[in-house]
Formats: C-alpha cells, sequence, structure tokens
C-alpha cells in the first residue's frame, strides 16, 4: 500500500547506517508521477526492494524522512531545487540514507550539488524500470563504502585527538610533580582504573586541572 502523509519534523539522532545484503530495504519514493511510480513499484517485483510509501511532492521531505524512516529514498524530478538540496544535507548528516535521484536536469553545477547534499546515485533521463533494481544495488554499495571509510576516518581522528590529550597530561604532570613520563602515565592510568573511566578522560580532567591551576598562579 503506498502513502502519502505529512509528518513532525526531522530526528536529531543518528541513523544506522549498517545494511545487511539480505535486508528487506524500504523505499520512500518520491515522484509527481503516479503511473511512473506504479512502474518502479511493478519493476521491483519481488527484490529486496520495496516501495513502502509514494509522495507525489517533494514538499514535507524533512517531515516524511522522520516519521517514515525509509532505508531508501528515490527521488523522480525535473531539476532539484534549494529547498530539496538543504533538506537532502540535513537527512545526510542527522539521518544518512541512501538517495537516488532521477532528473532531467544534467549540468555539472546541479550534479555536484546532488552529490555533495547526499546523493548517492544521480541518474540524468528518463527511469527505465528494468534499471531501476541495478542502480539501487550501486547506491546502495557507494553508501555503504562511504560510511565505513568516513567511520574509519573518525576513528583515526579519535585516536589521535585522544593520543595528544594523553600526551599532554602526562607532560604537564611530569612538569608539575617533577616526575618521570613513566611515572605519571602510570598515574594516570591507576586513576583510570581506580574510577572507571577511560584514559582518555582522566587525561583530560587533568589538563584542565593543571592549566586552571597555573593560571591561578599566574593571577596571583
Amino acid at each position: 500500500m503506498l502513502l502519502t502523509q505529512e509528518f513532525p519534523l526531522i530526528s536529531t539522532a543518528k541513523s544506522q547506517t549498517r545494511i545487511s545484503p539480505n535486508e528487506q530495504l524500504n523505499i520512500l519514493l518520491i515522484d509527481e508521477n503516479v503511473q511512473r511510480a506504479e512502474s518502479i513499484v511493478t519493476a521491483l517485483g519481488n527484490s529486496r526492494y520495496k516501495v513502502s510509501h509514494l509522495a507525489c511532492s517533494q514538499a514535507g521531505l524533512l517531515k516524511q524522512v522522520d516519521k517514515i524512516q525509509p532505508d531508501i529514498i528515490v527521488i523522480d524530478i525535473e531539476s532539484p531545487n534549494r529547498d530539496m538540496l538543504e533538506s537532502l544535507h540535513t537527512i545526510s548528516h542527522y539521518n544518512p540514507k541512501p538517495v537516488v535521484m532521477f532528473s532531467s536536469q544534467q549540468d555539472t553545477e546541479t550534479i555536484n550539488l546532488s552529490v555533495q547534499s547526499g546523493v548517492s546515485a544521480y541518474v540524468v533521463g528518463d527511469i527505465d524500470p528494468e534499471r531501476v533494481k541495478p542502480i539501487l544495488d550501486a547506491a546502495v554499495a557507494r553508501f555503504k563504502a562511504f560510511h565505513k571509510l568516513k567511520d574509519e576516518l573518525d576513528d583515526t581522528k579519535h585516536q589521535l585527538e585522544s593520543r595528544k590529550s594523553i600526551d599532554l597530561a602526562k607532560r604537564l604532570l611530569m612538569k608539575t610533580n617533577k616526575v618521570s613520563e613513566e611515572q605519571a602515565f602510570h598515574s594516570m592510568r591507576k586513576t583510570a582504573m581506580d574510577t572507571g573511566q577511560k584514559l582518555e578522560d582522566v587525561a583530560k580532567t587533568i589538563v584542565s586541572m593543571l592549566r586552571s591551576f597555573e593560571k591561578g598562579n599566574e593571577n596571583d
């Protein structure tokens, strides 16, 4: 059953970006041409892709995504306007999911803006129903690869920031308490174990306290 509704504003919670290979994926299809939309539904047949909601207008996209929580968004539009691109950009940051856009607009600027807004696959020209499934497969694969790389980069960045905090805390402890690097690290690790905190959090607390102490001495 295809539904068209209006819904509350988008959630600020991060969505789950992991998609298992055999999982059934629900699609929010945005298409002003109902007959063309029905042809897409028919073409997908018994595949793992299911058009669970049809919207005949791009208006209220954020509300629809927040309420429906589709796995994939498919948009068939003459040309994406600024409001749609801004909505997609918001979704890509707060509720990321694969987005496939079919459009007759083929200028480089529109394509680049669409991709920057979170579109996983931008397809120029009329929809060939028989091509929809392979296009969705490619969009999901690209989405997964992008977020895997992003997660790895975020983890690396976090590890570097954590190491910087720990190294800075060690240096401050060595300077303030006149101890060796090994003694400073042992003290931090013991505090982390005794308090059940992460070593990184202990380091940040030490840095904050010792810097406040130094500023207090400077003001005396």
